[in-house]
């Protein structure tokens, strides 16, 4: 399990992570993981938004190539797959587990009603998100979430391997 707080985000991860998603990113708390090279691959996100809306996505996926594997995976239905495997009582519990980790790791963020006991990518039940499993996963490290492992290692992308372009960012 992760224990917050995370690596606090420099000008140049917000820039390199605006870069990545295409868009300014909003109210990161730190980095969760980051490539081999460095740049950040998951982002903490706060449990509030500044405009007041509760967000439930603490570890949220910016790398770009870890993101296309999951979406590709995901268009592939292997979340089908992951959801039919849950009925294997052991890994089931394992992902409750993930669940509550999840959980206690946003809530060190403080509690937000409007979200208690939802944490994301389906969990404790369901597989919903490989994205947000993937991103637990890759933050929290090997072993905490079963279904973010799984993911990460049916996909075409590694952690262990950078696919980064080259963000010129000026600061």
């Amino acid at each position: 399990m992760t224990t917050p707080p995370f690596e606090p985000a420099s000008e140049r991860d917000i820039a390199v992570a605006s870069a990545q998603l295409g868009r300014p990113v909003r109210n990161v708390l730190g980095v969760a993981a980051r490539c081999v090279c460095g740049n950040p691959t998951v982002l903490a996100t706060a449990p509030r938004l500044a405009d007041g809306s509760p967000f439930p996505t603490l570890y949220y996926l910016s790398h770009p190539a870890a993101t296309a594997a999951m979406s590709d995976l995901e268009a592939e239905h292997v979340m089908v797959e992951f959801q039919d495997a849950l009925a294997d009582d052991e890994l089931a519990d394992h992902y409750a587990a993930a669940h509550a980790a999840y959980l206690a790791d946003r809530e060190y963020y403080g509690q937000v009603p409007e979200i208690a006991g939802i944490s994301a990518g389906g969990m404790p039940t369901r597989v919903k998100c490989l994205h947000a499993l993937a991103g637990h996963a890759l933050a929290a490290g090997q072993g905490v979430n079963p279904i973010g492992d799984l993911a990460l290692a049916r996909g075409d992308w590694s952690p262990a391997v950078c696919e980064c372009v080259d963000y010129a960012i000026d600061l």
